[in-house]
């Protein structure tokens, strides 16, 4: 567990370790909370909830024998149609479920190779990305990071953590027996969203946030970064005044007020999400938590197969522990 940030070759004008080692990126200082932090999430989770599903479901061919697979949809925050993946293990009777989210790049289709064979699973498409193409939301990182980001009540993450509340719904409608033990995982983007989704939703029993971003804006917007990151903290340079509402969807923040299991995942060498917001989401959870450090994320290297194959390993096992959690 004590690793070393890695000296990799890279093509960054930039150190994506930023000068840290483990010891510091563990003990770094978490953001301020707005005072109506809570109040703002619980009415959104409430106003999502008490949005009709209006579910629809369809089987079509899977392209692995050992599971069914159908396609959903459903409405989420603001009338936004959701599209989702539902996986389903036909070997296997076992009570519990997962919601899986995706990385910036999107989801092009369900993932079958979860950690450990049990339930079904929902692969929901964040609002504006595949199976969730809206006219009027970006469907690329850049674009799609900073849409909406003048308000809180408008900014498209608002809206993201939602579709993650309404897919646990739309499970628990298909398949009942999902509420029992209800499992949440997501990397990158998916780890940022389920770090602020995860908080609000009593139905989730286990969360794992690997390589999660969102975490401590006021810190991550002031180092170089590639990808949505830069998105953001170049509308920052140009319009400071927006970290007033980047304060309500701060991973980090939101992460103080995780109570269930959770296991995280950051990387100590990160070019797109700057090592010090991924640890500061781990810090920040007051409940049971496990740490796994990755060497290096969002960079093609060494490291990616070893780690990826012991972790998934680690997931199966921690996963399993917490099957049938009431």
């Amino acid at each position: 567990m004590k690793k070393v940030a890695p000296k990799l070759e890279h093509p960054f004008p930039f150190d994506p370790t930023y000068g840290y080692h483990l010891d510091a990126l563990l003990s770094i200082p978490l953001p301020e909370e707005p005072a109506d932090f809570r109040q703002f999430w619980q009415d959104t989770y409430a106003e999502t909830l008490a949005t009709p599903l209006r579910l629809a479901s369809r089987e079509v061919i899977s392209p692995r024998p050992e599971y069914s697979l159908y396609e959903v949809e459903y409405d989420s925050l603001g009338g936004v149609r959701i599209g989702a993946w539902v996986t389903v293990p036909k070997a296997e009777d076992q009570p519990g479920g997962w919601v899986v989210y995706h990385g910036y790049g999107g989801r092009g289709e369900p993932d079958f190779d979860l950690p450990c064979p049990a339930g079904p699973a929902i692969f929901p498409c964040a609002r504006g990305f595949n199976r969730s193409a809206h006219a009027d939301i970006p469907d690329e990182a850049a674009g799609h990071v900073v849409h909406g980001i003048d308000s809180r009540e408008t900014y498209v993450h608002r809206g993201c953590a939602a579709d993650v509340w309404q897919a646990a719904s739309a499970l628990i409608e298909m398949f009942p027996s999902t509420a029992k033990d209800l499992r949440y995982m997501g990397g990158s983007f998916g780890g940022g969203m389920g770090a602020l989704a995860v908080p609000w939703e009593p139905r989730f029993h286990r969360a794992y946030l690997d390589i999660p971003s969102f975490g401590n804006h006021p810190l991550r917007v002031t180092v170089p970064c590639v990808g949505s990151g830069a998105a953001v903290r170049e509308y920052w340079l140009r319009r400071p005044e927006v970290m007033n509402v980047l304060a309500y969807f701060d991973a980090a923040t939101a992460a103080g007020h995780i109570r269930i299991p959770t296991l995280v995942s950051p990387a100590l060498f990160d070019p797109a999400v700057p090592p010090q917001g991924q640890f500061s989401i781990y810090n920040a959870i007051p409940g049971p938590k496990e740490l796994y450090v990755r060497s290096a994320a969002h960079f093609a290297c060494r490291y990616e197969i070893t780690e990826g194959q012991e972790l998934h390993t680690l997931l199966g096992q921690w996963f399993s522990e917490g099957s049938g959690a009431a």
